[in-house]
């Protein structure tokens, strides 16, 4: 199933998802535009890699690729749909938060993500890079501030179609599944598909339990909301 839009327009532009988006897209047309053994090296400085981390725990740069991974991505396909995926879910999440604070939900939603990945697999040399975690966030504290709204799907089959599928039902599935590749992982004693399953389940964890200290009030403080902080 290939998600398209959900049924709830965003009420304010949502600036800074397109900002995201943005800076992620400008981040992987460096990386391709570079010679191989350069990008390489790009993805070995600043991916997250587990071993790394667990040799240098007290060493404050250590952790710098725990942000720094999550504005790269591997290949087109990798980056259109983490992008796609954040442009569906984010504009109504920040709706909700305002621009600063969704900004700092996200990459909070990132670094747990991230911590994740570590913890369940520390002595791991593969390079791990994506802003999948901060999106699974994003989904997390869609899932709960939207379960009405409805996801336009396309089935591509040999007659391909369209279906409205209930959000909470969409993410749920999508949830499910992570945690069963997850718990096949686990089990395996080996990476499933290439993909940090883990990161994406606590990401998603992560956006529901936090979600609500980000949503914006109506006596916030000024800094806080759009009104007075227009990016």
């Amino acid at each position: 199933m290939i998600p398209l839009r959900d049924t709830i327009p965003s009420k304010h532009t949502p600036i800074m998802t397109w900002a995201i988006i943005i800076i992620n897209a400008i981040v992987f047309l460096y990386q391709s535009s570079l010679p191989d053994r350069q990008a390489l090296a790009i993805v070995y400085q600043y991916a997250f890699i587990p071993a790394r981390l667990a040799e240098s725990l007290n060493n404050p740069a250590a952790y710098i690729p725990l942000f720094t991974s999550m504005f790269m991505h591997g290949n087109w396909m990798h980056i259109i749909s983490n992008m796609w995926s954040l442009w569906l879910f984010g504009d109504n999440v920040e709706d909700k938060m305002g621009a600063i604070r969704f900004l700092i939900f996200y990459i909070l939603c990132g670094l747990i993500a991230g911590l994740a990945h570590f913890l369940s697999g520390p002595n791991s040399t593969v390079p791990t890079l994506g802003a999948s975690g901060a999106i699974a966030g994003v989904m997390g504290a869609y899932f709960v501030l939207f379960p009405h709204s409805r996801i336009i799907t396309l089935i591509p089959f040999i007659i391909p179609f369209f279906i409205y599928v209930p959000s909470a039902v969409f993410l749920f599935v999508w949830f499910i599944s992570q945690l069963y590749s997850g718990i096949i992982e686990g089990i395996a004693g080996r990476a499933v598909g290439g993909v940090a399953w883990w990161a994406h389940i606590f990401g998603f964890l992560g956006g529901v339990l936090l979600y609500r200290i980000f949503i914006r009030r109506k006596n916030s403080y000024p800094i806080w909301d759009d009104e007075y902080w227009p990016w």
